[in-house]
This record gives structure tokens, sequence and C-alpha cells, in this order.
């Protein structure tokens, strides 16, 4: 495990490097993430208020988020398509959770904004072909502890992404 760990720094130092702009990355993972969130909330509008014009807003910013993904998400294999855009809905939702409950002075916010975290910092991983996906289960079996593999993409991410880098 430790010389696949350092085959991942080496590949996070090339994308350093500028390979790839990380922080243009980074802000716009975030759009993408808030126009899921749109598409949600038009299509929960469309169910309550039974307007379906909601439901041709939902498909307009569903073709922006799409052309925003393609950004990111250039030659997927496989499934890496609907897993990236699943990981950052989940990252969204982790992260509005652990909003809520920042707001409720609890200790379990900072749980919801590891989780999101790690699975944005995964995002970011298969993307960026930090790993292969074939090499994912593998990767947890090795590691086995909670949030291993996950861990170690986050701490990755946490040395190459510069969200103030303009």
């Amino acid at each position: 495990m430790e010389e696949e760990i350092k085959k991942w720094l080496k590949k996070a130092d090339e994308i350093k490097k500028g390979e790839v702009d990380l922080s243009r990355d980074e802000d716009l993972s975030i759009a993408i993430m808030n126009i899921i969130s749109l598409e949600e909330h038009f299509y929960f509008t469309a169910m309550k208020t039974n307007n379906k014009q909601y439901l041709e807003m939902l498909n307009s910013v569903r073709e922006l988020r799409k052309t925003m993904l393609k950004k990111i998400v250039t030659n997927p294999k496989g499934e890496e398509w609907c897993i990236s855009k699943h990981l950052l809905a989940a990252s969204m939702r982790l992260i509005e959770v652990g909003t809520k409950e920042l707001a409720k002075k609890s200790q379990e916010a900072n749980n919801f904004f590891t989780s999101a975290f790690q699975l944005w910092s995964l995002f970011f991983a298969i993307n960026h072909k930090m790993i292969e996906t074939k090499n994912l289960e593998t990767g947890i079996e090795k590691t086995g502890k909670k949030g291993g593999i996950m861990q170690k993409f986050s701490e990755i991410v946490k040395k190459v992404v510069d969200c103030c880098k303009e």
C-alpha cells in the first residue's frame, strides 16, 4: 500500500506542475454541485406544484450540467460519468447537512464535512487518473480501515488543490 501511495503522490505532483488547472476544476466542481442541486429543486418543485414548466427548466439546467461536467470528466470509462455526478451530488448534500448541524453547534457537523471532502477528493482522484477505477476495490481491501483509501485521496487533494490561485 505504501508503494501505491507514493505513486499517487507522484501523479499529484505531476498535476500540480501544470498538467491540469485544479483551481479551475475546483471552482467548476462546486458549480456543478450547485447545478445538480438546481436539478433536484426543479424536480421537487414540479412535483409539489404540478407545474410542468419546472420540468422544462430542469431539462435546460441538466444540459448545462452535462456541458460543464464534460470539462472535467473526459474520456470516462465504464460508469465514471455517473460515478462522478453522484460523487459531487453526495458531497454537496453532505456539506448541506453538515452546515445545518453546524448551526445546531453539533459535533456531528465535522463528520459530515469530512465525508463530503473525501467524496469530493475521490471525484478528483478518478477524473485526474490518480488511480484506475478497477483498483479502487483492491485499494479499499488493502487499507482495511474505514475511510482508508478516501482519506489518502483527501490528503493528496489538500496538497495539490489551491482555490486561491488566479
